[in-house]
């Protein structure tokens, strides 16, 4: 079964470089090993990594063992549903590509949410709200 996104139509890549994603395919698919379900495909921020870093999730050291090369702002990143919303109360929420985003992100954060932080625009804006 293909995964959609929270707009409702194909997941789309979130990012191959560094290669982002549960599995490291670059997408934020959520299968059954998932557990944190790593589901929203944000554009890592300074702030994001501080306010992160400071909550006890450094996501700025190299994890050879995981495949996870350290992050630095401008990365996309398939980030953990949880910890996003938990810097979203903080007030350092970092910016979502809702189209590569999982739609099982919405069991945790809602899509209000994500729209307010949304910096993917749509091929065509018309139908925007």
């Amino acid at each position: 079964m293909t995964e959609r996104n929270v707009l409702g139509g194909a997941l789309e890549p979130c990012g191959t470089d560094p290669l982002t994603g549960f599995y490291r395919d670059g997408s934020c698919a959520c299968g059954p090993d998932d557990v944190g379900l790593h589901a929203i495909c944000s554009i890592v921020t300074q702030e994001f990594l501080d306010h992160q870093r400071s909550v006890g999730n450094d996501l700025t050291t190299p994890r050879p063992e995981y495949a996870f090369p350290g992050l630095h702002p401008g990365d996309p990143w398939c980030v953990v549903a949880g910890r996003w919303l938990q810097s979203y109360r903080a007030g350092a929420a970092a910016p979502v590509l809702l189209a590569a985003t999982n739609y099982r992100a919405l069991e945790l954060v809602p899509i209000e949410l994500l729209r307010e932080h949304a910096v993917d625009v749509p091929a065509d804006p018309s139908g925007l709200d």
